[in-house]
């Protein structure tokens, strides 16, 4: 598997995002996966684009890598802000994140 490759649940790729309605600008996400997050000069903590560029659209999603599958995930555990989402792809089901059933 190369790093490229997208992370899954049961073969399934996920996508994050970070809803910046709720972000408290803590940067813990930033600090688990600066990879995929990172903060902007509002404060908040955004997605970052495939070539590592800042994604501020809202609602802007980005590929969960497969080596860091725990970092995202142990990201949207931790935040305080419970505004992380990671989803599948294939149905837009969060997995983890403060909407999971």
């Amino acid at each position: 598997m190369t790093v490229q490759q997208e992370a899954g649940v049961d073969g399934e790729a996920l996508e994050v995002w970070i809803d910046q309605d709720l972000c408290t600008g803590d940067g813990i996400c930033v600090q688990y996966a600066p990879e995929v997050f990172e903060l902007d000069i509002d404060g908040l903590a955004y997605v970052k684009g495939t070539g590592d560029e800042l994604l501020q659209a809202p609602g802007a999603t980005t590929p969960v890598p497969l080596p860091l599958l725990i970092d995202v995930t142990d990201s949207a555990k931790e935040c305080p802000g419970d505004c992380i989402h990671v989803r599948r792809v294939s149905d837009k089901v969060e997995v983890y994140g403060p909407d999971v059933e």
